[in-house]
């Protein structure tokens, strides 16, 4: 880790993933977005160069990883690369949805650890600190040689849901891996919390068997991390319906909306689907069936707690934020 200058000044630059989160964070804290030049070559190799000073400077790039997502990777890395032979004095990875998080451990033979694969080349590239928000899985964490400040977006999502002063709701977890993500979010509601029995036959694919715990004449929201496809989603829709459930929300961090997840979730019998904007919604939706709420104020609270180096707990326990 490089030694911090005396003089200290915070820079705030954007990758190409997600420009618009990195603007609305740079006007809660006041400053304007660094300039950047991005270019790529005829055979797809990508270029960075930084159009101002860095030396002695920390650095805040803000890259999440949406589609093309191993684009969006390389490119964090070169930047990361060029921060640190231009002297940046601190460089820290703001990435709100962190890549490959579901490959986080080996379930059979001869497969990878990916997740720990993109920490250790965020690390070789030069990354101070990381800033990650809502992992898949919370030991990710330990992947990571340098510092990581794990965030939660549940409490603005927890405030928006309060807000439609639901009465006889349930939180529903999707699966039992994440039952403690639920929890946390049912406990700020003061509601009860319900489990799916969901089975993966193949990576992809899921299947929900059981519910675990009463939903009949309630208000159901589903809660989970991430919605992909959407094909899980609408499947627990059903199944908590045919147990009795008056009306189903979902919610979730991070709207990963692959292939016509958008199209599935809008023709459900779902209320509205709640997500932050982690990630770009690159295709038209109906804002009356998908609610987006920003992370930006959390993000560059984030960012001013790292800043001034003082604690960020209360963030990671999702404590005290709205």
């Amino acid at each position: 880790m490089r030694d911090y200058p005396s003089n200290k000044r915070m820079m705030l630059f954007s990758g190409s993933s997600n420009p618009e989160l990195t603007e609305k964070i740079a006007q809660v804290l006041g400053i304007e977005v660094g300039k950047v030049t991005r270019t790529k070559f005829k055979n797809g190799e990508i270029y960075v160069k930084f159009d101002e000073s860095v030396r002695g400077a920390d650095v805040f790039v803000v890259q999440t990883c949406s589609d093309p997502v191993n684009d969006h990777i390389m490119e964090l890395l070169i930047m990361i690369d060029a921060l640190k032979r231009a002297s940046a004095g601190m460089i820290n990875a703001l990435i709100p949805h962190y890549g490959y998080a579901r490959q986080d451990k080996k379930s059979e033979g001869r497969e990878p650890i990916t997740a720990k694969l993109f920490a250790d080349l965020l690390s070789v590239a030069g990354v101070d600190r990381v800033i990650v928000v809502d992992l898949h899985s919370a030991p990710i964490q330990g992947f990571f040689d340098v510092p990581v400040d794990h965030i939660t977006a549940i409490p603005i999502i927890a405030r928006y849901f309060r807000s439609l002063k639901i009465e006889n709701g349930v939180v529903v977890s999707p699966d039992v891996g994440g039952v403690k993500r639920a929890s946390i979010f049912s406990r700020q509601l003061h509601f009860p919390l319900a489990i799916l029995d969901k089975r993966r036959p193949a990576p992809g694919i899921a299947e929900i068997e059981h519910v675990v715990g009463d939903v009949k004449g309630k208000v159901a929201i589903i809660f989970d991390d991430m919605i992909d496809t959407g094909g899980t989603i609408v499947e627990a829709v059903e199944m908590l319906f045919k147990h009795g459930a008056k009306k189903v929300y979902a919610a979730a961090t991070h709207p990963i909306f692959s292939g016509d997840a958008v199209k599935v979730l809008e023709e459900s019998r779902l209320e509205e689907v709640v997500v932050a904007d982690t990630l770009p919604i690159k295709k038209n939706f109906n804002p009356e069936r998908i609610k987006v709420l920003s992370i930006a104020p959390l993000l560059a609270k984030t960012i001013k707690k790292v800043y001034h180096c003082k604690s960020v707990s209360e963030l990671f326990k999702g404590e005290n934020l709205v």
